[in-house]
């Protein structure tokens, strides 16, 4: 397996596409506004999880019933709730972002863990910082590679417990704060929910909407998405696309080459970018198949956790960065 990161020196290449691309195609700017719709969505999706888990009740199922069902419905419906929490984090949404905070809050309920606030804070970080070690938690811990290594069953584990090392990646950067007010009501809204959840549907409801969320980030086809977006599969190339049918019912949350480029537009117009522009995207590396990559990613000798490109910035690169990306589309800072 390899012992590090591979390392660069080269700017953000979001930032140099997205400024390009909008000198050729400035009708991009047509779609970079909120759509309102997607609240629609998370409602559609939340109540889904929530009839779901009353059926599991009202027909006594338990037991493989439960497993069966959190693995296929529930695991598709969290992950489009996750997907959806990302359009709130970009303020895709509405105009204000206390709305779409708020809407990020409530797609927790169909998830059972408050997480949408803190990812709000660490995915801006993600963009802004992109494969910066010390300020993108979607890079590995160096003690996390060197322990799961390239072996397929700890690959395995590594899924399956995906959810836990998510929650603690954000200790290890030097910038966001891991609780603030937004993040401390988002804990007592969720808690409150699981509660009522509980004692007005039963424990096994509660059980099911859990259950499918640690699914959706793990051992699923739809946790190969964490895998999809960064880790390299072609020399040199820092992010990926997926554009395989599970983005038709995953708010094309594959379209990720777009979406660094231009993070202001929702998930909604994304498909039209790569359409307008297929010069910037049809050459780049991309999937087909989230499952094909899960298995490949597992029980490939040449996959682990190192498989990924780190930018070592200073502060005048990193301003260059941002400087480019002003008015374009991409995160041209840090902003909760």
């Amino acid at each position: 397996m390899r012992s590090d990161y591979t390392y660069t020196d080269k700017q953000n290449p979001h930032a140099l596409r997205s400024r390009e691309m909008l000198k050729k195609y400035p009708q991009i700017k047509e779609w970079m506004k909120p759509y309102p719709m997607t609240a629609f969505w998370i409602t559609l999706v939340t109540l889904t999880q929530l009839v779901t888990a009353y059926a599991i009740v009202h027909f006594d199922l338990n037991g493989w019933w439960i497993f069966a069902l959190s693995y296929t419905i529930g695991a598709l419906a969290s992950h489009a709730l996750f997907v959806l929490i990302h359009e709130a984090c970009h303020d895709a949404i509405f105009k204000k972002k206390i709305w779409n905070k708020w809407w990020g809050i409530f797609c927790n309920i169909g998830q059972g863990f408050p997480s949408a606030m803190s990812f709000r804070t660490f995915h801006l970080l993600h963009h802004s910082h992109l494969n910066e070690y010390d300020n993108d938690a979607d890079l590995a811990f160096n003690w996390e590679a060197r322990l799961v290594k390239n072996i397929w069953w700890r690959k395995v584990l590594w899924f399956l417990a995906f959810f836990l090392i998510e929650s603690i990646r954000p200790s290890r950067l030097k910038k966001g704060k891991t609780f603030e007010m937004w993040s401390l009501i988002n804990i007592a809204f969720i808690i409150g929910t699981n509660l009522a959840i509980y004692f007005f549907i039963g424990p096994w409801a509660l059980g099911y909407i859990i259950l499918s969320s640690l699914f959706s980030v793990g051992l699923h086809p739809v946790g190969a998405r964490w895998v999809q977006e960064h880790y390299t599969y072609q020399e040199g190339q820092e992010t990926y696309g997926y554009y395989g049918i599970l983005n038709k019912i995953q708010f094309n949350i594959g379209y990720h080459n777009e979406h660094h480029d231009f993070y202001r537009v929702p998930w909604i117009h994304l498909p039209k970018i790569k359409a307008l522009a297929p010069e910037y995207y049809d050459n780049l590396f991309s999937h087909k198949s989230w499952t094909l990559l899960l298995l490949d990613f597992i029980f490939n000798p040449e996959r682990d956790l190192y498989l990924r490109i780190v930018r070592k910035r200073d502060n005048k690169s990193r301003k260059n960065d941002e400087q480019s990306t002003q008015g374009a589309g991409s995160q041209p800072s840090f902003a909760k």
